[in-house]
């Protein structure tokens, strides 16, 4: 029997206040098992962007639970869940989140080294070689492309070896050939290292890659909640958008 990596139960979630408020998660449940290639899609608007942060334990639900590779994130103190975070789950965004001042080298070593970990320049060296820069360890992330950025991105997130990668988005900045490199890296590293992979995307291929897709509608998981329920059909024009 496959194991649980995400158990998402009852999960409700309103951001902003008073006439502001709206109501972005309403009674989601969710599994994924470890190993599993999840890509979440859905119109804009829809919540799975939010979804995503509360899988990845960037934002806390108002009611339900999230467990994540058996632990119960909504049980844990904001500094316990970013501990686990650190050493669990890996994050790509659409943006890189790249810090400007630094190499990719530090870049990748850094997070490394503020969770305390042996060698993190040499496990950052090692990350980026993996990635195919290891002739741009000393380069600044303005001196590198679109790509090459998301590239120094995906080493860091892969830095902790992570059980969990989540990516929102991860080809939405980049041309469409570079997108699909860095999509076949992604998914080229979730399979070497039996990683369960979660992506929130907007691009109709990129998700039929999954081995499964969950679609979310108007802040509800409207099909694909289940791993025994893959959906396999071409996502419509307006599920993609």
């Amino acid at each position: 029997m496959a194991k649980t990596m995400i158990d998402l139960k009852n999960a409700d979630l309103t951001l902003g206040q008073a006439a502001a408020s709206v109501h972005v998660l309403k009674g989601m449940d969710l599994t994924i098992d470890a190993g599993e290639s999840v890509g979440i899609v859905g119109p804009s608007g829809s919540g799975k962007s939010t979804l995503l942060m509360v899988l990845a334990g960037l934002e806390r639900l108002d009611s339900g639970e999230i467990t994540i590779d058996g632990t119960p994130l909504h049980d844990l103190s904001e500094d316990r869940v970013a501990e686990f975070r650190g050493r669990n789950i890996g994050i790509v965004f659409q943006s890189f989140h790249l810090i400007p001042n630094m190499t990719a080298l530090e870049n990748v070593a850094v997070p490394l080294e503020l969770a305390n970990v042996r060698n993190a320049f040499e496990i950052a060296r090692q990350e980026l070689v993996s990635v195919g820069l290891g002739e741009r360890l000393s380069h600044y992330p303005g001196q590198l492309s679109g790509g090459e950025q998301q590239r120094v991105a995906i080493a860091r997130a892969l830095a902790p070896s992570p059980k969990l990668l989540i990516a929102d988005e991860p080809t939405g900045n980049l041309d469409a050939e570079t997108g699909r490199q860095v999509a076949d890296l992604i998914f080229s590293k979730q399979a070497e290292r039996d990683m369960t992979l979660v992506l929130v995307t907007h691009d109709a291929s990129l998700a039929a890659r999954c081995s499964r897709q969950v679609r979310v509608r108007s802040g509800e998981i409207v099909s694909g909640a289940g791993h025994d329920a893959p959906v396999t059909a071409p996502l419509s024009k307006a599920a993609s958008a």
